[in-house]
């Protein structure tokens, strides 16, 4: 966590981050003509960034290179978490940051960058080395307000939270304790949660959940945390649903454990981003009214765990026959997918680490998406990716991949062939919604083993920066 403060002056003390445009700018930080010229070679050198030492103190510039918007908040995000290693190196607690640039998405962008990029997992470690000491950022100049840092700093501290969630081992994060969690967001942030336990899963009739937990030494919940503000600009609501699975060993349909099991902890990572989102947009208090639904369970080989031939009669009376254990992640969110048809949503998301086959198809550079909402839906989605660099890609999601979760003994069953595999998933929830749906598939991005700039190691927070810019541009409609 950072304290970020808005500072009507800079001091000629503190270590210094600097935002330019342009070379000449330097002039105006006070340096020695000698010393403006060196870091404006080094700049030439380097690209966009230049780190110096001036009278005892850390000055790091980054100047704005021309190119896409897009491209050029990145770039100044990556600018953040270089300066927050340099900073973090020299075990400084307190920076400020000069824009000169007078662009204030630049240097909220380069803030982001320098949060994000502080960010380590470190609850169950007992030496305290190698702990960021920056602690606080005063940011000076007019473009960047301090509503905008505020909402800034409610964004980075949700996608951390949502990060926390993922890093969490199972072993401290079952499906009773996320939704302890979830509470406490709540209090924190002023929605409502409320969490069904397993009699009521069970009463409900959520053959999905309940099967998948079957294997499980511990319960299932089901938790259903909604903003409702008075000033929505939405009659009905938005609804997230996030794939709750605290740890999957794909059930006696057994994944292999290197590359593949030893991360599966972070199979709960959909569930994380709807949370985080919500958290940040009831800090903010957005006029959107949000209903986050998360389906939680463990998915073992263990008791009397389901398998491959069962048939399940879900939520929606639809039935399912198993072919594969370890496709559990669809079986859990058409539940939840089918409980919100009660509230007529204007817009059904679902946000999970669905498949291997959405990854292999476009990497970790982002995430997959489909559904059957409306193209204006998805170029906003494409627009508010490319806003927060979460982007996202279109599948198709053509007629001919219902055919491919055609069942003979069934009315679906839960596995298509070995080709189209992130569609059909999409096609078998699409299945139990009548509400413009899309899906989100983050498998690729949502658990990094080696960093990416301020994408730390670990859980990444994926999908909470994206779907609160979506649900922000629905606010300013």
């Amino acid at each position: 966590m950072i304290d970020i403060v808005k500072a009507a002056r800079p001091s000629a003390t503190r270590d210094t981050l600097v935002l330019v445009d342009r070379t000449a700018q330097l002039k105006e930080l006070g340096l020695e003509t000698k010393e403006q010229a060196r870091m404006a070679a080094l700049l030439e050198k380097e690209g966009t960034c230049a780190t110096g030492r001036h009278k005892g103190r850390w000055l790091l510039v980054h100047r704005v290179a021309e190119g896409a918007r897009g491209r050029q908040l990145e770039q100044a995000r990556r600018a953040g978490d270089r300066m927050a290693a340099q900073l973090n190196e020299a075990r400084v607690e307190e920076a400020q940051l000069i824009d000169l640039h007078g662009d204030a998405g630049t240097a909220l962008a380069m803030v982001e960058g320098l949060w994000l990029g502080n960010y380590v997992f470190r609850r169950y470690k007992t030496d305290p080395k190698g702990a960021p000491t920056l602690a606080k950022l005063h940011v000076t100049g007019k473009a960047a307000s301090a509503a905008q840092l505020a909402e800034l700093a409610d964004v980075c501290t949700a996608t951390c939270m949502a990060r926390d969630l993922v890093n969490e081992p199972v072993s401290f994060l079952n499906a009773v304790q996320l939704a302890a969690e979830f509470r406490t967001m709540g209090r924190n942030a002023g929605f409502k949660v409320q969490v069904l336990n397993k009699a009521q899963i069970e009463a409900m009739g959520m053959g999905g959940l309940v099967a998948v937990n079957k294997g499980s030494p511990d319960p299932p919940t089901f938790t259903v945390m909604e903003w409702a503000p008075r000033d929505a600009v939405n009659k009905a609501p938005i609804v997230l649903v996030g794939k709750g699975v605290v740890y999957d060993t794909g059930g006696l349909s057994l994944k292999p454990t290197p590359n593949s099991m030893d991360q599966m902890k972070c199979d709960m990572a959909g569930a994380a981003a709807v949370a985080g989102a919500l958290f940040a947009i009831a800090r903010q208090a957005l006029p959107v009214r949000v209903v986050a639904l998360v389906p939680s369970t463990d998915n073992r080989p263990g008791g009397n765990a389901y398998v491959p031939g069962d048939v399940l009669r879900m939520h929606s009376g639809l039935t399912v026959e198993v072919l594969n254990t370890d496709a559990e992640g669809r079986l859990v969110l058409a539940d939840a997918i089918s409980y919100a048809e009660r509230y007529k949503a204007e817009l059904l998301v679902t946000v999970a680490t669905l498949t291997g086959a959405a990854m292999r198809a476009i990497g970790r550079y982002g995430s997959a998406v489909m559904g059957t909402a409306g193209d204006p839906v998805f170029q906003r989605l494409e627009e508010a990716g490319e806003q927060v660099h979460e982007r996202v890609a279109r599948l198709p999601f053509w007629e001919e991949y219902d055919k491919e979760i055609d069942s003979e003994v069934a009315d679906i069953k839960n596995l298509g062939s070995d080709l189209g595999g992130a569609q059909t998933a999409g096609k078998f929830l699409a299945r139990f919604t009548t509400r413009p749906f899309v899906h989100i598939d983050i498998a690729g991005p949502a658990f990094l083993t080696r960093r990416d700039a301020y994408r730390t190691c670990g859980g990444t927070g994926v999908g909470v920066r994206l779907l609160y810019e979506l649900i922000k541009r629905r606010a300013q409609d």
